[in-house]
């Protein structure tokens, strides 16, 4: 049997002469055709997988510059088996950071974490405190590296920001807008921002777009109702966010609809009976003739400026149109009751800012 197996395994044993010789050939030549097949079986895949699911292709197209520690920002430092060095540790506004055991300030400011790091390992080893430390440090404060959401939100403030953002994601870390919003975001650019995007070359023309300004300004009912990726543009540390106030005008007393309507921009123009269509007309019980403009003016005895209006006569195109300006109350008493117009006013006043506000 194990004859038998050694004849299987070495067949070419039976072959002598010229025909060793021609089988040695033709395996030589099927070896040599296997290789190519094989060498341009591999080129080929290896030019397909260049092609797709490559890192790049779906890095992101701006990187943030590495993070430089600055005066005042709070850092975590690590100090591998001393957990009474480690802790979290302010640099100083003079940008030094003050260690225990160490008997002098480590420059901070200008290092980024990992050099930091270093540096803190050199101190100790020359100071014989640590032979061979293992430093860690992370940030976790920063006043530089944040973004500032201002105006027409429900929490504007400072917000930490260490990485990137859209603006979506920032209006709804700061509560969502108000209800005097305008329609306008002002975008203003700080510093990392504009080193990231000139790095990138993604302002360059034909690339370049709004998003790249310094000052732009974003469309905000165009994005909050249809999510307009153009619109939700991508920010940086250092940007500061501004939701411009619209105004509001409010409509009060015997109209189908009281309530607050905010304007469109500060520059639109309201008038009273544009106001009166939003309320959505009178009852039939007003007095329109009576009609009142109640106006905010710090130089009047009680605060604020009352505008008659005959409303009949706009109406019937014998009175102009009157403009109303952001926070105007529009005042239409009631004629069934007894109660006296001056009552009127001072409630009118009173439940304005109580309403619902209505986004048109």
């Amino acid at each position: 049997m194990m004859m038998s197996a050694g004849v299987k395994c070495n067949p070419l044993r039976k072959l002598h002469g010229k025909s060793l010789v021609a089988a040695c050939l033709l395996l030589s030549a099927a070896c040599s055709s296997l290789a190519a097949q094989t060498s341009s079986t591999t080129s080929s895949s290896s030019e397909a997988l260049s092609g797709f699911n490559s890192p790049s292709q779906f890095a992101s197209s701006v990187t943030l510059p590495e993070y430089i520690i600055s005066p005042d920002d709070v850092l975590s430092i690590n100090v591998y088996d001393a957990p009474d060095i480690s802790g979290e540790y302010r640099v100083g506004p003079t940008g030094q950071l003050e260690l225990p055991l160490l008997a002098e300030a480590v420059e901070a400011a200008g290092l980024t974490p990992a050099q930091l790091s270093g540096l803190v390992v050199k101190k100790y080893g020359e100071e014989e405190i640590f032979s061979h430390a293992r430093v860690t440090v992370a940030v976790k404060q920063s006043r530089i590296h944040s973004i500032t959401v201002a105006g027409a939100v429900k929490s504007p403030q400072i917000y930490p920001l260490f990485g990137k953002t859209t603006l979506l994601d920032v209006l709804s870390q700061a509560g969502g807008i108000s209800d005097d919003a305008g329609n306008k975001v002002l975008v203003t650019r700080g510093v990392v921002a504009i080193q990231a995007l000139k790095k990138s070359g993604a302002c360059t023309p034909p690339n370049g777009d709004v998003g790249c300004a310094e000052t732009f300004t974003i469309d905000l009912k165009r994005l909050m109702e249809t999510g307009d990726p153009v619109s939700n543009v991508e920010l940086y540390p250092g940007d500061r966010i501004t939701i411009q106030r619209a105004g509001v005008i409010y409509v009060v007393g015997a109209v189908n609809r009281p309530g607050g309507f905010p304007l469109r921009s500060g520059d639109e123009e309201m008038t009273v009976l544009k106001a009166l269509a939003l309320a959505e007309d009178t009852k039939p019980t007003a007095q329109k003739s009576k009609a009142v403009i109640i106006r905010t003016n710090p130089e009047e005895k009680n605060g604020r400026k009352e505008i008659a209006v005959n409303l009949k006569n706009v109406l019937a195109g014998r009175a102009p149109d009157p403009r109303m300006q952001a926070n105007d109350i529009l005042f239409l008493p009631n004629s069934s009751g007894l109660t006296a117009l001056r009552r009127g006013v001072d409630a009118a006043v009173a439940v304005a800012t109580g309403l619902a506000i209505y986004r048109p």
